[in-house]
Order: C-alpha cells, then sequence, then structure tokens
C-alpha cells in the first residue's frame, strides 16, 4: 500500500485523479507512467496478458469493478501479495522474500519490505539483492510512507470492506 497506492483502503475501483494526471503528463511530452490501482493490478496480474492497448484496459475496468464488488479489500491485497511477480520467475512476497532475504515474509523488518516493495515498479529493470541508489531512496521512501501510514492500515481495510 505504501508503495503502490496509498489511496488503496479508502477508495474503490479507480483512481481517476491519477489517470488524469498521468494522461496530461503524457499529453505534454513525458513518458507514459502508471495510474492502476492496486485491485487494477491484481487483475492484469491474475486474468490478464501483459502489454498496453485499450482492449486490456476496458477488459481489466470490466474485472476490478467485480473484485471490488465481491471480494473484500483483505482478500484483494492478499492475492495481490501472492501473484505480483518480484523479479524474473519470482511471484508473491513471500517467495520474494526467501529468495532475497532467505527467510519468511513474516519475519521481514520494515526495510527488507521496503526493499521488496521497491522493485515493484519495474522487477526486470530492478533487483533487491542489487539495490541501485535509485532503489535505496525509493525503498527509504516506501519506510518513511509505512510510517506516515501507520498500523491503522489494516484496519482501514477491515472497515471498508465489503460483507
Amino acid at each position: 500500500i505504501a508503495a503502490e497506492d496509498h489511496k488503496f483502503p479508502a477508495q474503490w475501483d479507480f483512481d481517476f485523479r491519477s489517470i488524469g494526471k498521468a494522461i496530461k503528463a503524457k499529453q505534454q511530452g513525458a513518458r507514459l507512467r502508471g495510474a492502476s490501482t492496486l485491485s487494477q493490478q491484481t487483475v492484469k496480474n491474475l486474468f490478464l496478458w501483459s502489454g498496453r492497448s485499450f482492449l486490456r484496459k476496458g477488459v481489466e475496468a470490466y474485472f476490478t469493478g467485480l473484485i471490488e464488488l465481491f471480494w473484500s479489500k483483505e482478500r484483494i491485497l492478499e492475492v495481490y501479495l501472492n501473484i505480483v511477480e518480484f523479479g524474473p520467475g519470482i511471484f508473491g512476497a513471500e517467495a520474494a522474500s526467501r529468495h532475497f532475504y532467505a527467510k519468511s515474509s513474516r519475519l521481514l523488518s520494515r526495510r527488507e519490505a521496503a526493499g521488496l516493495a521497491a522493485v515493484l515498479p519495474n522487477p526486470y529493470r530492478f533487483d533487491a539483492s542489487r539495490p541501485t541508489s535509485y532503489l535505496s531512496d525509493r525503498s527509504g521512501w516506501i519506510e518513511r510512507q509505512m510510517v506516515q501510514l501507520g498500523a491503522g492500515t489494516l484496519d482501514k481495510l477491515k472497515d471498508r470492506s465489503r460483507p
């Protein structure tokens, strides 16, 4: 949540503000950047193919609405953390924890968890076991976000989950 989608506990479906900013930046010549919520990323990783197209985004929007309707926020986050790719062939937080730190994800320090999360924008370019200065900076930023969001984030998930 701290690395990918601060608004996840409190919003449903899509972050239209981030989508608008990404579109505006692209129109002004910036490179295309992501604006997907954790729910959208879960749908893409679980049901869809890689790549960028209006067709995939349309199918993603449909399925995102469905999982937001039928799954709790806790379930969406659980599935996301079990399927997200942290490196070539390394799927899920537990596998990444064992691969990069040789221990269970339950035993990760805040710094180690932030280090794993830091690679998520591009797990083929970044490697948690060989952090670049960019990854170290991003990891530090994620740690600060974790502190700011606080332990209450999980409680917010429970409060906002649908039955």
